[in-house]
This record gives structure tokens, sequence and C-alpha cells, in this order.
């Protein structure tokens, strides 16, 4: 007889989805969660948060304030505190995610598609960053980048921030852990195109949350952008792999580096070629590293 193993999340308290949404769904509760996170002492004063939100009437503020405390605040002494959940709807509101949808026209990044030489160019539109070839209209990714990200940087600061957060989501899901919901994320590899995938790749490793669902799609040498024998690789060559953008390095956004040496289970080969010489790392269908090869070649 087989048995279920018994799930982490036990909840006695938890509240329903639609009713959470609805309590921070007002103009006053919202500002005080905003005047929490802004409160320069911690545990803040009743009267304090009442003064950063404006609102003299104090019953009236009390059954707002009560509304949130368990669910969004929590009591502590004679304050009050953000919890968790208070802290991600302040930084969702923040980011940008529900209240801003802006867009940026095609702009020239001073980099050249690896694959043609010719310029590329970034576009940002519908919450996402996108590097594209102006000639062969190859894309060298395009990644969910909040809009509060584009606040206060200019283009050169925006491509760098959006270079470290691609950077960042692919090891977590290669690392099994959802960017978006930390859930469970399991790794497959696709060996064939897909229309409705942004990257034209027949080689490909596309990450899926069980829980959430969201999907993250990369060719498979992202992966390999901090691991330690590619990082002294290319610093025995002179080269901070950390200070190039993953979109100019080939092995990063083209699948001709890829090759697929076996199926059942998935070996794969990346090759890494710098000044006359390549790496080539082998991984397994989870893109975990079976072994390194540095090679000279003509």
């Amino acid at each position: 007889m087989s048995r279920t193993e018994p799930s982490l999340h036990e909840c006695e308290d938890c509240i329903a989805p639609a009713e959470a949404f609805s309590v921070v769904g007002n103009e006053t509760r919202l500002s005080i969660l905003e005047a929490l996170w802004r409160a320069e002492e911690s545990p803040a004063s009743f009267s304090d948060i009442r003064d950063d939100v404006g609102i003299r009437d104090s019953a009236q503020f009390n059954y707002h304030l009560q509304e949130l405390t368990d669910g969004f605040v929590a009591k502590d002494g004679d304050g009050y505190v953000l919890r968790t959940a208070g802290k991600k709807i302040v930084r969702a509101v923040l980011a940008g995610s529900f209240n801003e949808h802006p867009r940026i026209a095609p702009f020239e990044i001073g980099d050249d598609c690896t694959r043609c030489g010719a310029t590329l160019e970034a576009s940002y539109a519908e919450e996402e960053l996108e590097v594209t070839c102006t000639d062969c209209d190859a894309s060298h990714g395009r990644y969910a980048f909040p809009p509060g990200g584009l606040h206060n940087r200019d283009r050169d600061e925006l491509l760098a921030a959006f270079d470290d957060r691609v950077r960042h989501l692919h090891c977590l899901a290669a690392d099994g852990v959802c960017p978006e919901c930390s859930g469970r994320m399991h790794t497959e590899i696709i060996t064939e195109r897909d229309e409705d995938c942004c990257l034209d790749l027949g080689v490909r490793a596309e990450h899926l949350c069980e829980q959430c669902h969201h999907e993250l799609c990369s060719p498979v040498g992202m992966r390999l952008l901090d691991h330690g024998a590619v990082v002294s690789f290319y610093e025995d060559h002179g080269v901070t792999l950390s200070e190039q953008p993953y979109w100019t390095l080939p092995w990063c956004v083209d699948d001709g580096y890829t090759e697929v040496e076996a199926v059942d289970p998935f070996e794969l080969t990346v090759r890494m070629p710098v000044h006359g010489e390549e790496l080539r790392v082998t991984v397994d269908g989870d893109v975990e590293v079976l072994g390194v090869e540095r090679v000279q070649v003509a």
C-alpha cells in the first residue's frame, strides 16, 4: 500500500485569495501598508501611521488598520509591523506590475548579433524586455522585467540590470526554484523548434513550475554562466564573464554551440570558443554538469 507524503503546507488560518485581495483593494488600506513600509521606526505607533496616512477620524482609521491586522499587518507590542504578505503587496506596487504599462521603442544597444554581426536593439512592452537583431531578426532573449525597474535608470543601466536579472532567473529555474512563486520547477530539454517560443532554437531548456505553471526557456548554455570552470576559463583569457552581457556570448543565445550527444538519458555538450581554445561542458537533462574539457582549436 503506497503512502502519500504529507504536505509541508499546513495552514489553519489561511485567507482565501479572493478575500485577501478584497481586503487590500481599498485606497486607505494600501496607504497604511505604504506608511508602514516608509516608517522610520519599527514597530510604528498607531498615531504615526495615522498621521502619515492623513486620516483624522481615529475610529475610521482603526477600522481599516484592524482589517489588515493578522493577514498583512502584525501587532507588535504598542505598535505595528508589516507581515510578509504586506511587504509583498507594497513591493508589487513599487514594481509597477498592477498599475504601470510602459513601452520603450526599439533602440540600439551597441553590441553586435552573434549570428550575423549586425547591430542589436532592445525594446520593452508588456513587462518584458527583448534583445533582437536589426538584420536577421534573431531574438537574443525576451524575459520579464517589472516596470519599476525602468525608474531612475538610463539605457545603459537598464540593460545592465536586465542582464543581471536574466542570469538570476535562469539560475533559480535551473536549480528547481520558481522565480515567481518559489514552487518546484522541473527542466525539460526540447530538441525541436516551436513557433510559439520567442527563441528560434532547435535545442533549448524549458523550465516549468509545477505550482504556478510559470515557464522560462533558454539556450542550454545560459545555465553555465556562473559555473566555476566556465568563469575560470574566461579569466584565463583575460575576460571577466560577469561583465559580459549574456547576449554577447554566442553559446548563451545560439543553439549552434550545443550538441546533443545522447537522448535517453540526455547528454549535451556546450562549446565555448575563446582565443584559439575551446571549453566543452557536458550536461545532463537537468542541465547539471557532467564533465568539462579544454581543447585547442585552429
